[in-house]
């Protein structure tokens, strides 16, 4: 790279990596992701949608009224009476409330378990919501970590290279030195500049959900211990997962579901009894013959109805509603082993990313006292300023990868209370409490 053109693209680091005065934790952009999140509001408007089948299904137990009217003018001629004109208008009310109509019962029942689908649908998403921020939120964090690590090893190697362009000068070192730390000074501006790209890419991912200008975010606390999962023990986050999981009810509820359907298919065989009232009056004017015959009527009574034969159709819903009962049957305990499987990934996921957390801070105290004992052979003359740039690449690469361990242990703690449908949003709290408020 040409040195003017490192100075510019370095130029731009403070102006690219500047964010807002205000900081906010995980809790926050949470609250703000509920607001301004486009799937979440889909999901939110998909649910008031459902509720909207209870008054649906309420309407087939309910009268039906219906009214009609009419205004008519009729003109006619034959040959024994000659021509006749005549206008005539009316109209009828009638009421019918259905007495028994077995489907219209199983819909109302359904219509009740659409409703609840459509809650637990919503809470399904809330619960992705919290994945996704937390995901984002930890990304961001992640991708500014890797930048403040790659901009501190390459102010340590500048150190280094000068060090052995001075020694150089002196001749008390090779031209070698020089060139090794050169080159590790250029290759870890380059991997400023790709961190730097990553910091705004996870940046802009994170106001996608949120829908403004990402706010500078709370970092977690040195040395902060990780959590464990509670309950500590596999078997019980399996069984909750069997009743809890929302996939679980959901199909469960689906499985119910198919049953009312069924049930509904099969009230097609039976016969219906309703509740008829009808008042009818019908004006006609006088024709040219001189007469006229004006009608009314009411009628109160009840209506029995029977459908024998539809061509087969009534049999053939019958058991296309049982194939789909099974079929949500098979459903739901795919759904069940799945959850099992889940969180049984999520708990082992915790208690591995804890350890790899655990061993990666040792590593660090080892990777430091490395560092250390390097220099100071160096300084004796048995150890070269390549060894020391290693050491100092050994350490900034550990402290990296220990940044992204806590990242992904404390997301694996939130993806498995998600696989046993019990992540809320005091869950976010939490993780708040291990955060330190940004100071700008």
């Amino acid at each position: 790279m040409k040195p003017t053109t490192l100075i510019a693209t370095l130029a731009l680091i403070p102006i690219l990596t500047a964010t807002p005065a205000l900081a906010a934790n995980l809790s926050d952009i949470y609250r703000l992701a509920r607001e301004h999140d486009a799937a979440y509001a889909a999901a939110r408007q998909a649910q008031r949608a459902g509720q909207e089948k209870i008054p649906q299904g309420r309407a087939g137990l309910l009268p039906t009224v219906t009214l009609g009217a009419n205004l008519r003018h009729s003109d006619s001629s034959n040959s024994a009476s000659g021509s006749t004109n005549y206008g005539s208008h009316g109209y009828s009310l009638t009421l019918t409330q259905p007495i028994y109509r077995r489907q219209n019962l199983e819909s109302h029942e359904q219509a009740r378990i659409q409703a609840l689908i459509a809650d637990q649908e919503l809470s399904l998403a809330g619960q992705n919501l919290l994945l996704r921020v937390a995901t984002a939120y930890f990304e961001v964090l992640q991708a500014e970590d890797v930048l403040a690590t790659a901009e501190a090893e390459k102010i340590a190697i500048e150190e280094q290279l000068a060090q052995a362009r001075k020694s150089f000068e002196v001749g008390t070192a090779t031209i070698t030195d020089t060139h090794e730390a050169q080159a590790r000074r250029d290759l870890t501006t380059a991997l400023v500049i790709a961190a730097l790209n990553d910091v705004e890419v996870k940046r802009r991912a994170l106001e996608i959900l949120i829908d403004r200008e990402a706010p500078a975010l709370d970092r977690l606390r040195d040395n902060v211990s990780m959590p464990r999962p509670d309950p500590d023990n596999m078997d019980t986050w399996a069984k909750q997962a069997e009743s809890g999981s929302l996939t679980v009810l959901i199909g469960d509820s689906n499985l119910e579901l198919a049953r009312r359907e069924l049930a509904r298919q099969r009230g097609g065989h039976l016969p219906t009894l309703d509740l008829v009232a009808s008042h009818s009056d019908n004006r006609n004017g006088a024709s040219s013959l001189g007469t006229r015959a004006d009608t009314k009527s009411t009628v109160l009574g009840v209506e029995l109805g029977w459908v024998l034969y539809q061509g087969g159709a009534i049999d053939s819903r019958e058991r296309e509603a049982a194939a789909n009962l099974e079929r949500a049957r098979y459903l739901l305990e795919d759904a069940r082993r799945q959850a099992r499987q889940n969180v049984r990934q999520g708990y082992l996921g915790v208690l591995s990313g804890n350890a790899r957390v655990g061993a990666l801070e040792q590593a660090l105290v080892s990777s430091e006292a490395q560092l250390r004992s390097t220099k100071l052979g160096l300084e004796v003359g048995v150890r070269t300023r390549v060894d020391v740039l290693n050491a100092q690449q050994q350490v900034f690469g550990t402290r990296r990868d220990l940044a992204a361990a806590r990242y992904q242990a404390l997301l694996a703690t939130l993806q498995l209370k998600a696989a046993a449908g019990i992540l809320t949003e005091t869950d976010l709290q939490a993780v708040d409490a291990l955060l330190s408020p940004r100071v700008n």
